[in-house]
């Protein structure tokens, strides 16, 4: 017998992603419920090729019986039912911001943390990362382990479905306009998305970070080792699907570039494509709609002690956020954190 599965904001990006991933995955799922909004009632998801979903009302819906709950609804709603969900007895894997530096609750990515999962019964809660930082932290952890990370500075360069349907659907708007010569209105931007770059993801800070670049400050402390100092700065460019990030490591330990492509060979979750040559590396469109974190230009920065950069790039919706989700429920039936489904 399988699990009874819940999907919160099952009509996003994300939750549409979990459904995709819990059928090609055969996830262990006799029941799955989609949910969303009142404004969504009735609607259809589709699950698998073959079944499509009615969504209901969040709201109004009853989590007793349910096993596990996967919640992308936004940092709000997410707020007041997440630990509802929890207090019915499932256990919530949460994509939003809004828990993930709760002392009591783990900030997971499975090939980097698994054996925080412990720590989930204290709230009934696990959090998924931001998808800059998880991307990253997967490339991180193999070289930390090797030879320990003391600074990393990233710039990233994220698609605009990092913010929503809306955000991908004005990328398409205005680059439709700008080759019809039509006007180009900004509306969930700042500035003109198409065929252009904007240095600014989330709120301002009083320190004139964004609140993205905190959370990949803050969030990597947590994730993988509080010693290591982070500075970053993060850029939303015109790429539907995909995040890239150039990233610049300050290393305690010496690791040439043969060694460090050689550990992420065989690193879990990562895919090194590295040659020299012409189109040698890997770009955003590449990777959409697949499950590893890819490694390019893997090569010694000569103006630090024991300097190394790395390109990273992966499917933000996917490994970014709903592929991480499942492997963390994943994780929990196969570590037995979860009582078998009766």
């Amino acid at each position: 017998m399988g699990y009874r599965v819940a999907i919160v904001g099952a009509t996003g990006n994300v939750g549409r992603e979990f459904l995709n991933i819990l059928a090609e995955r055969n996830f262990p799922a006799d029941d799955v419920v989609a949910l969303a909004s009142s404004r969504s009632v009735g609607k259809e998801v589709s699950f698998g090729e073959k079944t499509t979903l009615k969504v209901h009302d969040l709201e109004k819906f009853d989590f007793k019986g349910v096993d596990i709950v996967l919640s992308s609804p936004g940092a709000k709603v997410s707020a007041v039912h997440s630990p509802r969900a929890a207090k019915a007895g499932a256990v919530v894997i949460d994509n939003t911001s809004h828990f993930r530096m709760d002392p009591d609750v783990p900030l997971v990515v499975p090939e980097v943390n698994a054996h925080a999962l412990a720590g989930w019964t204290k709230k009934g809660i696990i959090a998924n990362p931001n998808c800059s930082t998880m991307q990253m932290v997967v490339a991180l952890k193999p070289l930390h382990d090797a030879a320990v990370i003391k600074r990393v500075v990233v710039s990233t360069y994220q698609s605009t479905s990092g913010a929503g349907k809306d955000a991908m659907d004005e990328l398409f708007g205005q680059t439709r306009a700008i080759y019809v010569n039509d006007p180009v209105a900004p509306e969930k931007f700042t500035k003109q998305i198409a065929f252009n770059v904007i240095p600014h993801i989330d709120v301002f800070m009083d320190d004139g970070s964004t609140k993205e670049e905190w959370k990949m400050v803050v969030e990597t402390k947590k994730i993988l080792d509080p010693r290591i100092k982070v500075t970053a700065t993060c850029v939303r460019v015109p790429v539907f699907i995909g995040h890239a990030e150039a990233v610049n490591l300050e290393l305690e330990r010496p690791l040439d570039e043969t060694e460090a492509r050689a550990i992420l060979g065989k690193a879990p979750g990562v895919v090194v494509i590295d040659r020299r040559e012409p189109g040698g590396y890997i770009t955003p469109v590449e990777v959409a709609g697949e499950d590893p974190v890819y490694v390019s230009r893997i090569r010694t920065d000569p103006t630090v002690e024991n300097g190394l950069n790395l390109w990273i790039v992966s499917d933000n919706l996917r490994k970014g956020a709903a592929l991480n989700a499942v492997q963390i429920a994943e994780a929990l039936i196969k570590g037995q954190h979860l009582k078998a489904a009766a």
